[in-house]
């Protein structure tokens, strides 16, 4: 059987994000053939070896590999699981897709509306979310007020937050109920818009993702699916 790290085939095996499953590697709660293995290069094999994480067992065998664009409604986390019992995206998805341990590719705060991808493909995950590849992402933001000149040029050369530089931004004015301002960035930094717009003093009171490189909502309606087919998924990799 082909061998893999252990860290790229629970990946592919839908037992999470890379950054969750690394976490779990190294907090010595993954088990190969009974063996705590807390080195994610670790080879393994589907067929041959056994694993499991916090005693349940993973199967390593290649699963469906599935890629769903979310209409994510507000009110919702982009997570798997919340120990506080809050609704998350996995909650609202058609019971079809519940058991191919789907994830999300990046996320949207809470109170953000808009595309949020779920896959369980951990190189697509990767390809979708690491900063080298540069994806662009466009937002509908709802303020209420008008960006001056100098602010609108602020945007495009980029703000000094706390975690650094942002990349130039594009901005532009737009008439779309209740949104006001259509913004492209090609970062994914917590609350990177919302931040930006506060730094400027313009508190966001409505903020909506429509694209995701050359994956668009389209008319997705809010809480609901639509399953990607490989056509889609190489145009979105390709912008």
């Amino acid at each position: 059987m082909l061998e893999k790290t252990l860290l790229k085939a629970l990946i592919e095996a839908g037992a999470g994000s890379r950054r969750r499953v690394a976490a779990a590697i190294m907090q010595g709660k993954v088990k190969v053939n009974d063996k705590t293995v807390d080195d994610l290069k670790h080879p393994v094999s589907a067929g041959k070896d056994r694993v499991s994480i916090d005693g349940s067992p993973v199967d390593l065998a290649p699963a469906k590999t599935v890629c769903l664009a979310l209409h994510k409604p507000a009110g919702v986390l982009s997570t798997t699981g919340d120990e506080r019992g809050r609704r998350t995206v996995l909650d609202i998805l058609p019971e079809r897709y519940r058991g191919l341990g789907l994830y999300p590719a990046g996320r949207l705060d809470k109170d953000t509306t808009g595309l949020l991808l779920l896959t369980n493909d951990g190189d697509l995950t990767y390809r979708l979310t690491h900063p080298k590849f540069e994806h662009e992402k466009e937002y509908l933001v709802h303020i209420d007020s008008s960006l001056t000149p100098a602010e609108k040029n602020t945007l495009k050369r980029g703000i000094l937050l706390e975690d650094g530089k942002t990349s130039p931004a594009r901005i532009k004015r737009i008439t779309a109920e209740p949104y006001n301002y259509s913004i492209i960035i090609h970062e994914g930094r917590k609350r990177q818009v919302r931040r930006m717009f506060e730094h400027l003093k313009h508190p966001v009171l409505a903020l909506k993702r429509v694209r995701i490189g050359g994956l668009e909502l389209g008319d997705i309606p809010e809480g609901k699916v639509r399953e990607l087919g490989r056509k889609e998924i190489d145009a979105l990799l390709r912008h």
